[in-house]
């Protein structure tokens, strides 16, 4: 299968966007070490990032149903290359918690409108292929951005960071430089007046349970290098390359996840990869050693492995809003999740760093739950 330089265009821009999105919680073992900084306020900023995303995302994505309009993407990845890039020279909290913030808006801004161009600019026929690949450029970024971190803080210190802006600057210029040349894509049809009405009750349920897997996802990123060096002594390197290759293993297991579903069903899929992940979670927090890293690249395959069928199964539940549900699940649910990123910061300061994470396993457990109510799933014909 050709895929079209735009689509290329847009997939290696989410990839460096996303690059950005794990930073903070990469850093979280140098902020707790800031003046007056702890697992709370550091997960804050992790919080900040996640929420602000997800308060705006799903406006965005509505916006976009309704009148085709889409934020330029070269400007989010700029905005978004700059804020992260500063965590390397600012020390101020207040100011930190703006750049999250900042960040947190790009990014809100940047997903729903590069999904609608890529919608613009695919066919039924090719649309699932090519907005997968779409989708999982976006966790490589993710995966890569944890151990691009701990390079450049091994190599040159905290302010070394700052480096880490530069593939966001030089893929704006190139995103700009081909939004310039390139015919600007059809929008998607408005078809308001003959919409269908949302589904609320599956809807509701696939964000509660996307909601409750990134509580999972999110604390599991921003605590398990925090706990691998608490536990086992490791480097920060060393426990951010752990990170990575956990966050590889889930764009693995995505990539198997969204063919599985196509044979087997999205709920399925769903259902058996969230029931799975339980119990190598649980055997994480009692073992130590390979086992242990082992299990964390175990957990990275399983639970990610549902990420692209969810995001399939809200778009099919919403055929004519397909802003609408990925601002839903790329945004609102990960918002959400990364919210009780701050739960389990305070659960850490009170408790300890290993009855916090362990307890996530009961958010984990209600998500494989509610996944047997959820509808089988249909493709949609539009």
């Amino acid at each position: 299968m050709k895929i079209p330089r735009s689509i290329l265009g847009y997939t290696t821009g989410h990839i460096v966007i996303d690059l950005y999105s794990p930073v903070i919680p990469a850093l979280i073992p140098l902020l707790v070490l800031y003046p007056g900084i702890g697992y709370f306020l550091a997960g804050l900023l992790v919080s900040v990032f996640q929420v602000t995303s997800s308060l705006f995302q799903p406006v965005v994505g509505w916006l976009s149903d309704r009148s085709g309009w889409s934020a330029p993407i070269w400007i989010c990845i700029l905005a978004s290359a700059v804020c992260i890039g500063l965590y390397g020279v600012v020390q101020n909290y207040y100011l930190l918690l703006f750049f999250a913030a900042g960040a947190g808006l790009s990014h809100a801004l940047f997903h729903p409108s590069a999904l609608m161009q890529v919608h613009g600019e695919t066919t039924h026929q090719n649309r699932g292929s090519l907005t997968s690949i779409f989708v999982t450029g976006g966790n490589l970024g993710f995966a890569i951005g944890p151990v691009i971190v701990g390079i450049l803080i091994g190599l040159g210190g905290i302010s070394a960071l700052t480096l880490i802006a530069i593939p966001g600057i030089i893929m704006a210029a190139y995103l700009y430089h081909m939004s310039k040349n390139t015919a600007k894509p059809a929008v998607p049809e408005k078809v308001a007046a003959s919409r269908m009405p949302i589904p609320f009750a599956p809807v509701s349920l696939i964000v509660t349970i996307a909601a409750l897997r990134s509580w999972v996802i999110m604390a599991s990123v921003a605590f398990f290098p925090a706990f691998l060096i608490a536990t086992m002594g490791t480097s920060l390197v060393f426990a951010n390359a752990m990170l990575t290759l956990m966050l590889l293993a889930g764009v693995c297991g995505q990539v198997t996840g969204g063919f599985l579903s196509d044979r087997f069903g999205r709920k399925e899929v769903t259902i058996l990869g969230l029931f799975a992940c339980l119990p190598p979670y649980i055997l994480f927090f009692q073992t130590t050693g390979w086992v242990m890293l082992l299990l964390m690249v175990v957990i990275g395959y399983l639970i990610w492995s549902t990420f692209s069928v969810t995001v399939t199964m809200a778009q099919e539940y919403l055929p004519d809003r397909v802003g609408l549900a990925s601002g839903l699940l790329l945004g609102f649910s990960l918002g959400a999740g990364g919210l009780g990123v701050s739960v389990v910061g305070i659960a850490a300061d009170y408790l300890s760093l290993y009855t916090a994470l362990f307890g996530l396993a009961i958010p984990l457990t209600i998500a494989a739950l509610l996944s047997l109510a959820l509808p089988g799933s249909h493709q949609s014909e539009t």
